[in-house]
């Protein structure tokens, strides 16, 4: 049997991981029924990929993995809507903050195979991380498809869903404080006469080259730090500064912060 994948909601995560897999060849339009309250959403996803338009209802009727894009806030009116049609084969990917397996799988009467995903919004540009965290009662084969679906984004791994809100802080909302730091940077620049177009394409394709490193290298980034900063140089007096200033520990508060609010979510 062909896989049909399902998105109940259209908004930027859909529309990553619907471009991502149908990119990437994994699926064809035809295979992705889409549904979404503002119908232009779902034009313009029909327009671009080809995939289906439908509602609730025939999103979850139709598609073998049945993906929950809508705001946490309405996910007992979408799982009430739905709930009649999921059956036992299907597969629940449900990718909004707070919303436990536990929440899920009492709301759904235990009926579908559940899975709980984390993804970020660089999945927009192929460059998410996301982790992937199955009921245990789902197959390890529905397991895997999941986390492949998600891997046509990106990179996924699995991960306890204990480990979720540490999660959330460290990748989940952390492209925010990564565009904070790229925006202040660019300013910086921009005091200093470089034009704004300028300082924020220096900066960005900075910080991108930096993660890049640590990624291939495998090396510390403190190691990769201390290669940059010359005795007596630019580099190491920027670095003091930084220390002087907190950064290191702001990071720190920020994602403890956000790993508090995410547990504070949980149902």
């Amino acid at each position: 049997m062909s896989v049909k994948l399902g998105f109940i909601g259209a908004g930027n995560m859909a529309s990553a991981i619907i471009g991502g897999v149908i990119s990437s060849g994994k699926f064809l339009g035809v295979d992705v029924l889409v549904s979404d309250f503002m119908e232009e959403k779902v034009a313009q996803l029909s327009a671009e990929y080809g995939v289906r338009s439908a509602n609730n209802i025939e999103v979850a009727d139709g598609a073998n993995v049945i993906f929950l894009c809508v705001k946490p806030n309405v996910y007992d009116d979408v799982i009430n809507e739905i709930r009649h049609v999921v059956t036992a084969n299907k597969i629940i990917v449900a990718i909004a903050a707070g919303k436990t397996l536990k929440y899920l799988g009492e709301a759904f009467g235990g009926v579908p195979k559940i899975v709980r995903a984390m993804p970020n919004t660089p999945s927009l540009v192929g460059q998410g991380m996301t982790a992937v965290c199955p009921a245990p009662d789902v197959p390890k084969k529905d397991a895997g498809l999941v986390l492949n679906i998600f891997n046509g984004v990106g990179k996924a791994r699995f991960l306890p869903e204990t480990l979720f809100d540490a999660f959330t802080g460290v990748a989940g909302s952390s492209p925010a404080y990564a565009f904070m730091f790229i925006e202040a940077m660019a300013d910086a620049g921009v005091a200093h006469g470089l034009s704004r177009a300028d300082a924020m394409e220096f900066s960005a394709q900075a910080l991108l080259g930096s993660a890049q490193m640590v990624l291939t290298t495998g090396n510390h980034p403190g190691a990769l730090k201390d290669a940059v900063c010359s005795p007596g140089g630019a580099t190491i007096a920027a670095v003091s500064k930084l220390e002087q200033e907190g950064l290191r520990n702001a990071v720190i508060q920020g994602v403890n912060a956000c790993v508090e609010k995410s547990k504070q979510m949980a149902l």
